[in-house]
């Protein structure tokens, strides 16, 4: 059997159940430790390009009013690799290609593969997304094993909580910065079992623009920014449009020093284990005093202020 992934979140999972064996055909924005091994059939026409959050936007938005898409199939590539099985997505086409686009190239192969739409909404639907793909790749018994071991590891971090009789605090999370976004579908529950609650934020459903007064009179005790796609690098670039609202400075998590700045992954894409990685962080950046963190996560966030001083 072979498989392909169209979806980043589907080929790390892959990666993680030791099953990548079968996969060949990835896109351009997969893992590194796949891009060095696989062959890429989905790229994006913006590739290399350096846009702020609103040129990036402003492209998007223009190209789907004009029923087009940055994504596209490299179909000879994808005819090489002759795939049984294609997975797609149709959770966001504004961030990875989607069932629509991939079908108008694999039906043209010789041998049509078998497309499949990993397309969650909640926490719990990742976790039965990796079941899906687990049993598509006749490997049942190792998704269930590999989703075990990562609810366990989500009770760890409730048990913390039990054990302290920790309170939950107000936690805003911004999956963009120009315009603003909440988070949506699977982070408000991560931000659940890690001991916060978004009260604006939109569980199970689309990220979607709210108001900087509605987040002033809000004033969350955290503030999390983590655009999708963005790196912490590049997200620090972008803080300017933050900054130079008038009431930054006097909102709670501002003035607390409680401002992080966190790598996309670990929440917008919907690996499972890397989900997992993102609970057990907001965990460390909500309450941190009751938690310690293994060395592979101390890089995916940063307080602000920490870093705002590193860089004077």
């Amino acid at each position: 059997m072979t498989v392909s992934s169209f979806m980043p979140a589907v080929t790390q999972m892959i990666y993680d159940m030791g099953l990548q064996e079968f996969l060949n055909g990835i896109t351009f924005e997969c893992p590194e430790i796949a891009l060095q091994e696989k062959d890429v059939a989905v790229r994006y026409k913006l590739e290399g390009k350096v846009l702020t959050s609103k040129e990036i936007t402003a492209i998007f938005s223009k190209t789907k009013a004009e029923g087009k898409t940055l994504y596209y199939v490299d179909e000879p590539i994808l005819e090489s690799i002759a795939p049984d099985i294609v997975f797609t997505q149709d959770v966001c086409d504004v961030c990875q290609i989607d069932t629509e686009s991939v079908a108008k190239s694999a039906y043209k192969l010789p041998k049509v593969p078998e497309l499949i739409s990993i397309t969650p909404n909640s926490l719990e639907d990742v976790f039965e997304n990796a079941l899906t793909i687990a049993k598509a790749m006749n490997q049942e018994a190792v998704g269930e094993a590999y989703v075990s071991g990562l609810k366990k590891r989500i009770y760890d971090v409730v048990d913390v909580q039990r054990e302290h009789r920790i309170q939950s605090k107000s936690v805003l999370l911004l999956e963009w910065i120009d315009p603003l976004f909440n988070c949506g579908h699977w982070i408000p529950h991560q931000i659940g079992y890690a001991g916060g609650i978004d009260l604006l934020s939109h569980p199970s459903g689309d990220s979607i623009v709210i108001s900087w007064d509605k987040i002033v009179k809000y004033d969350p005790e955290v503030l999390i920014i983590a655009p999708c796609g963005y790196g912490i690098d590049r997200t620090f670039e972008d803080m300017k449009f933050l900054e130079e609202r008038e009431e930054w400075k006097s909102l709670r998590a501002v003035k607390n020093k409680q401002v992080y700045i966190a790598d996309f992954a670990m929440f917008t894409q919907s690996s499972a284990g890397t989900l997992v990685g993102g609970i057990e962080c907001l965990a460390k950046m909500i309450h941190p005093a009751y938690y310690t963190l293994p060395e592979n996560l101390k890089t995916k966030f940063v307080n602000y202020q920490d870093l705002m001083v590193a860089n004077l």
